[in-house]
């Protein structure tokens, strides 16, 4: 590979950024890294199938055999989306959308705008990945390697907003509420707090013991949501071809489609909002890309194939609610709107009943494919060595799942559960995720710019794919509005929000969250070692598994020199040929180059000799 090349000599200074000297142009040492001067990038192979790629080396180390296996085929790529974005929000959000865009029309461009934002934000997961192609983790991993300097400065504010707010506490309450509904109780707060405790213990033992159930599950649970919107779609066509009697003119609503009430800047920003709220979930096969066999190839095919699937049902369910509910019931309807639908169409509290499982499903549903994918961005954060206890994050025993990752998320909702109050409490916890998310996903988008140029600058050629740059752009704005839109005042003024003290007190409290981040990273990394003597390395850990992780540790200044000779830029020592000297299978050259001790390791083999 002619590209492959990197500057003569480097050298670390004490505050472990390197430095060049003598190196004005590049010059070639081996075809397994390659350097810029300032960053080091190693040639990384996985065991999906996927083209040897290169990754800065402070990344965490790209694990050549997946400990979780490779049980990601097409139709669980399409049902990890699918099963993530249909949770409520199609079923629940058709209301409040329409009184934020204020008229039928308007509402309907709404939610194909919300496709065209998904599309964008996939092709920009799609283009990182065909980077990246053996690493799971989506934004964990998209993040460290477009923003390396400073370095661990993104995975370590990344991995402790991931961990702390990792809960899924909003929708297990929803889920309780819904199974509440389909016996028409209305729960106490605790019997609330435990049905729902109870709902994610399940999701949790649905996928702890074995991976491949747990897709197997997923995949059953996705099946059922997906005829659940189909039978509103179809039905919905039914009621438009004027064959229900109870509803004598069903285009009632799409006559003058874009008249109505004016809408307003807050309402069409809470409209998008609820839009982005309800497709949700494109990205959740991002997180399992070292899972997937031939990953880019599959990942393009299917997860475009699974926006467009949601698209389309959701276009379509929002037809059925037009065409069979009153457009003054639906503008003042508190409760779901399918239900309106339901009882339009059917008249029976059986159908609403029924109506109530299928969604308490979908919820329940919802919780499993956030589980699976989640716990893979948390795996991948304990990888990058920034958490204490880096086994705990990375090791797949017993079971071989990620059973660490599942443990911190089933732990953190559980408390989250139990602690707020119901009310004000709860709906602040559950916003303060929202706003760092936003965040993330500009720099995300602006982060593919960066290495674009990178790439270009080393001559490393491009990815099997390459979103479209007015598509990129697009999703820098969508995300910039996102980002803005929570400082504009509700129209009753700044009390007036979901709860009663200041609306945006969440967006704050998030932006505090972000800068304490930056605090931590500081003193951690800089004004620690400086007052007490040691420098921050890392090193890679093998695990019984196979799995492996970084681990950060504290290496005095005096033995800086001799630690800096004797490891490559990952942090494996330079007389294993796991390093950028000569790992046979992580480069992908013949194994003839070095030999297998009885640990297994390739070990360098001097081919002169």
């Amino acid at each position: 590979m002619s590209f492959n090349w990197r500057r003569p000599f480097r050298s670390r200074d004490d505050n472990d950024e390197p430095t060049t000297q003598d190196a004005p142009a590049l010059t070639r040492v081996n075809s397994a890294e390659v350097s810029d001067g300032s960053l080091k990038y190693t040639l990384e192979k996985g065991g999906n199938d996927s083209q040897p790629s290169y990754q800065e080396a402070t990344g965490a180390p790209v694990e050549s055999r997946s400990p979780l296996g490779y049980s990601v085929g097409p139709i669980t790529i399409i049902f990890l989306n699918v099963s993530k974005m249909i949770g409520t929000g199609v079923y629940s959000t058709p209301s409040a959308i329409l009184r934020g865009t204020g008229s039928v029309g308007l509402s309907m461009i709404y939610w194909t705008l919300g496709f065209f934002t998904s599309i964008s934000t996939l092709s920009v997961l799609l283009e990182f990945a065909s980077y990246f192609p053996n690493r799971s983790g989506s934004e964990v991993v998209y993040l460290e390697q477009a923003y390396p300097r400073p370095r661990w400065l993104f995975p370590t504010a990344f991995a402790f907003l991931n961990v702390v707010l990792s809960f899924s506490s909003g929708n297990s309450i929803v889920c309780a509420q819904y199974l509440f509904r389909i016996n028409g109780h209305t729960p106490s707060p605790w019997e609330l707090k435990g049905v729902a405790i109870a709902a994610y213990t399940v999701a949790f033992l649905a996928v702890v013991f074995h991976t491949k159930a747990s897709y197997a599950f997923s995949n059953g649970i996705g099946i059922v949501k997906t005829l659940t919107l189909i039978f509103i779609a179809i039905t919905g066509l039914v009621v438009l071809g004027g064959n229900i009697s109870s509803i004598p003119d069903p285009h009632s609503n799409f006559r003058n489609a874009f008249d109505g009430l004016p809408p307003t800047p807050y309402g069409l920003n809470n409209a998008l909002y609820r839009i982005i709220f309800s497709y949700t979930g494109f990205d959740n096969a991002f997180n399992v890309v070292n899972e997937v066999k031939n990953p880019i190839k599959t990942l393009r095919r299917n997860t475009f194939i699974s926006v467009f699937l949601v698209a389309v049902l959701y276009n379509l369910a929002n037809v059925a609610y037009f065409a069979s509910v009153p457009l003054p019931d639906l503008r003042a309807a508190k409760e779901i709107t399918a239900s309106l639908f339901f009882t339009a169409v059917f008249g029976s509290s059986n159908a609403v009943r029924g109506l109530n499982f299928l969604i308490a499903l979908s919820s329940f549903g919802n919780l499993v494919t956030v589980l699976i994918g989640s716990s893979r961005m948390i795996r991948e954060c304990g990888r990058q060595g920034v958490l204490p206890f880096p086994r705990f994050w990375a090791t797949t025993r017993p079971f071989g799942t990620p059973i660490g990752p599942y443990f911190v998320k089933w732990f953190m909702t559980v408390i989250m559960i139990l602690a707020p109050p119901a009310g004000d409490a709860f709906n602040f916890v559950v916003d303060l995720q929202v706003y760092p998310s936003s965040l993330f996903h500009i720099l995300v988008g602006i982060g593919l710019f960066i290495v674009r140029y990178r790439r270009k600058k080393l001559g490393l050629g491009r990815g099997e794919f390459k979103a479209w740059t007015v598509v990129v752009v697009f999703n820098i704005l969508v995300y910039a509005y996102l980002l803005v839109m929570p400082w504009y005042p509700p129209e009753g003024g700044p009390y007036a929000g979901n709860v009663s003290f200041w609306y945006a007190t969440y967006v704050v409290t998030g932006t505090g969250i972000l800068l304490g981040c930056g605090i931590y990273y500081y003193a951690w990394i800089w004004l620690l070692p400086k007052l007490r003597g040691y420098r921050i390395r890392q090193e890679v850990l093998t695990l019984e598994d196979g799995a492996q992780s970084h681990k950060v540790i504290k290496v005095p200044v005096e033995q800086l020199a001799e630690w800096d000779a004797t490891h490559d830029a990952v942090g494996r020592p330079l007389n294993r040929t796991d390093s950028h000297s000569g790992d046979s299978e992580r480069i992908g050259v013949s194994s003839t180059a070095g030999e297998k001790g009885h640990d297994g390791n390739v070990r360098d083999v001097d081919p002169e000799k």
